[in-house]
């Protein structure tokens, strides 16, 4: 059987080590925030990204309940609303260096942020995805999602971000 013929895509199938490495450098320790959340990069490809974290004490939000806190849930999807335009951005311009693309994210910010709580968070680790729904010159669209340890979603996430 052969295969019907596909449009050439701008995307690349993936990122050279050095960008991957750079990029988890800069979301996982140089944001510090990030480190606080334990926030550690699972998948890093041009169309989507992922991470987790890990439920410790510090992220408690209802001591009773054992309930990761809200706004560990809505910073978790911003940072990964975040990291997904980086990727879309480092994908974007591949004819450049790893380190001038690391470089790109300097102006990079959250414009608008909703979160939707579907599902109290329990669970003893957390899985956060991103994509990045359309990346303009100067605003970029994302969607996200916080899921459980047993791939049941928790909550979503919609981003705008500022990337010039």
């Amino acid at each position: 059987m052969s295969k019907a013929p596909s449009h050439a895509s701008a995307v690349p199938a993936e990122f050279e080590p050095e960008f991957v490495a750079g990029l988890k450098t800069l979301f996982e320790d140089k944001i510090t925030f990030n480190r606080v959340l334990g926030l550690k990069i699972t998948v890093l490809t041009p169309e989507r990204v992922a991470a987790r974290i890990m439920m410790n004490d510090q992220l408690v939000g209802h001591y009773l309940h054992n309930r990761i806190h809200g706004g560990v849930i809505s910073a978790g999807l911003d940072a990964m609303g975040g990291l997904a335009v980086m990727a879309a951005i480092g994908a974007r311009h591949m004819d450049e260096s790893p380190l001038q693309r690391l470089q790109r994210f300097s102006k990079l910010g959250t414009i608008d942020l909703r979160v939707d709580y579907l599902r109290p968070g329990i669970s003893e680790h957390f899985e956060l995805r991103a994509e990045v729904m359309r990346l303009g010159s100067r605003v970029a669209s994302t969607r996200m999602e916080f899921l459980g340890a047993d791939g049941k979603l928790l909550s979503t996430g919609a981003g705008a971000y500022i990337v010039s």
